[in-house]
């Protein structure tokens, strides 16, 4: 047995959060919240292959928060098993030995619920090795799940004990600290995420958003790119400072970004009778790391022709698609990580972000820690992350190193 934060379905609560959690996000750390804590038994495993966790750090993660706030899509739904216990971005310890790993052994989690871990043939995404576009996760011996975090069965992060397959499983160098390691995850998906922009040498590029999405793209792109010029679209005073830090030319409000990429890109600026004003010309690549109707607008609006603009964070509907068919741009989906292609060679995403994750400038982004027990003030506390000048706070629930 073990305590766990549990979300469970309800309808009133759901709806209620959609409504009310906009103008008081604090409602959904308190009453509004389909979620809970409480004492449950640890998960069983499903089969071979399989082993139990016990989690050291897990991270509050944006689509969490979507979740709890009735801002995920429908379309999920049939994606994922309740109740169920999010967190999945864990490092953790083995709590027993699973082939080459041992007890006490410190691994980060891969959270995709490949068709490997389901026990089923693979499907042809993870034969290829592009496992988050992996096709078998409402099947196989563990219930629906899009990734662990998500199903009822393996349990997550948000809990005292979880189960896992070896195939999500990457061992945590001795070197590399607690505080950095529970990122690898999220920068595995960032690093795909500015991968997928496939900028080239001097190529100007946009990030809308200075979470923690942002700033780890941003990261990314200046490790593992030779993009050009960047320029960052931040809300808060601290995330305009960090973001100058971590290497963008130019850190600029949503309100002054059109007429400050008009200067950079030298491009037209259009101001249509109704709505938003926009460019003829533009970046060349442009990355929505908020996922908000307006971020991904003035993505659009701010591409050059033929430009791409990649969705790094869940896309909120809405948005007016007028560019891409006017302006024949690349809209591209960045959902978690796989395979990429770095000077030449095919690298796991996990790979490259175990090693980034111990020399990128990642002091300081895990800027809260949180026992179970005080879940309402961690999730208020990640509610209002921006404004307070916090990328990313997470659940501590064993000693670090």
């Amino acid at each position: 047995m073990s305590e766990v934060l549990e979300l469970y379905r309800s309808v009133p609560r759901f709806v209620s959060a959609k409504i009310v959690g906009k103008r008081a996000p604090g409602l959904l750390a308190g009453p509004l919240a389909p979620i809970r804590l409480i004492t449950r038994p640890d998960p069983e495993l499903p089969g071979p292959g399989w082993a139990t966790l016990r989690p050291r750090l897990a991270g509050i993660c944006g689509s969490d928060l979507a979740l709890l706030s009735g801002k995920s899509s429908f379309y999920f739904g049939p994606l994922v098993s309740m109740p169920f216990v999010p967190g999945h971005e864990v490092v953790g310890e083995m709590a027993e030995d699973l082939e080459d790993l041992r007890v006490g052994q410190r691994v980060v989690l891969d959270p995709v619920l490949t068709c490997v871990a389901r026990g089923i043939e693979p499907c042809t995404a993870c034969r290829v090795g592009e496992t988050g576009r992996c096709d078998g996760v409402t099947q196989g011996h563990v219930k629906a799940g899009l990734q662990t975090g998500y199903c009822r069965d393996t349990s997550g992060g948000w809990g005292g004990r979880m189960i896992a397959h070896r195939s999500q499983l990457h061992p945590v160098p001795d070197s590399l600290p607690d505080e950095r390691a529970v990122l690898v995850e999220p920068l595995s998906c960032a690093i795909h995420s500015a991968l997928r922009g496939r900028a080239i040498a001097g190529e100007s590029a946009l990030i809308v958003g200075a979470g923690t999405v942002g700033a780890l793209v941003l990261v990314a792109l200046r490790a593992l790119t030779e993009v050009g010029r960047v320029t960052v679209v931040a809300k808060h005073p601290r995330q305009r400072d960090l973001m100058r830090a971590l290497g963008a030319d130019e850190v600029v409000s949503a309100s002054e970004a059109v007429t400050a990429l008009r200067r950079s890109t030298h491009a037209l600026k259009l101001e249509p009778e109704f709505g938003s004003e926009y460019l003829l010309g533009g970046v060349d690549v442009a990355l929505d790391c908020a996922g908000s109707r307006s971020s991904l607008d003035l993505a659009l609006r701010t591409t050059r022709a033929g430009g791409r603009v990649v969705l790094s964070g869940i896309p909120a509907g809405g948005a007016d698609l007028s560019p891409v068919w006017f302006r024949e741009l690349e809209l591209l989906g960045s959902y978690t990580s796989g395979n990429e292609e770095v000077a030449g060679m095919k690298r796991r995403t996990f790979d490259l972000a175990m090693e980034l994750a111990g020399t990128a400038p990642l002091e300081g982004f895990v800027g809260a820690r949180y026992p179970l027990v005080r879940w309402r003030e961690a999730l208020d506390h990640a509610l209002s992350a921006g404004k307070l000048g916090t990328l990313k706070v997470v659940f501590e629930q064993g000693g670090n190193k």
